[in-house]
């Protein structure tokens, strides 16, 4: 039972802590409120895991919200907020967040090629950035089930059409098995399987 050594993460074609970001993008109350395509409450537990986990493995996570600024929308929820902790959060007037400096500069100082994407809606604030990042030669990775649309069909044809594009859906599960690869790598084995259990992967015998 011999592993190889981790990969260089330059040249691995899996994600890897050291080759990945994390965009978190409009996880706000009217976005929440009007999601169809899962039950919200799901939805809420699902993006947190998924953020404990990017926090567990030291991958940089890029928040940004839509209108907070000016007066219309109200700021991240306040599960995702308690553990962002002093997280800098970019916001936004623009739909598509490729479309923000801040947001776009944000991501391109990481100098990680791979972009783990979570946003609400899926058909409009996933989307438009994810086709923007694969358009300039970044790999993205929509989280698909901590991520929402307005309906089913919505969700199932945003997902379908920046596919189309190049992106490489995932769930929680394979990314979590994804980041931690091995299990020889025993300093993030418990945050692992914390996190697997808190998404209810792991039976309750």
């Amino acid at each position: 039972m011999t592993s190889y050594a981790p990969r260089d993460p330059k040249t691995d074609r899996l994600l890897s802590p050291g080759n990945t970001v994390f965009a978190l993008i409009d996880y706000q109350s009217t976005q929440i409120n009007s999601i169809n395509s899962m039950n919200r409450h799901q939805l809420v537990q699902n993006i947190v895991v998924t953020t404990k986990l990017m926090q567990a493995y030291h991958i940089p996570i890029i928040l940004s919200t839509v209108n907070v600024g000016t007066g219309r929308n109200q700021d991240t929820i306040a599960p995702l907020k308690e553990i962002l902790g002093d997280t800098p959060s970019y916001d936004r007037t623009t739909i598509n967040a490729w479309e923000d400096r801040e947001f776009n500069e944000a991501i391109t100082a990481t100098n990680r090629h791979n972009i783990i994407m979570a946003a609400l809606w899926t058909e409009a604030c996933l989307t438009f950035p994810a086709l923007d990042a694969l358009a300039e030669g970044y790999d993205v990775y929509p989280v698909v089930d901590a991520i929402g649309g307005t309906s089913f069909g919505a969700h199932q044809a945003a997902l379908q059409r920046v596919a189309q594009a190049g992106a490489h859906p995932t769930t929680f599960a394979q990314l979590a098995c994804e980041l931690q690869r091995d299990w020889n790598r025993t300093d993030t084995v418990p945050a692992f399987l914390q996190s697997m259990t808190e998404a209810g992967k792991f039976l309750r015998l």
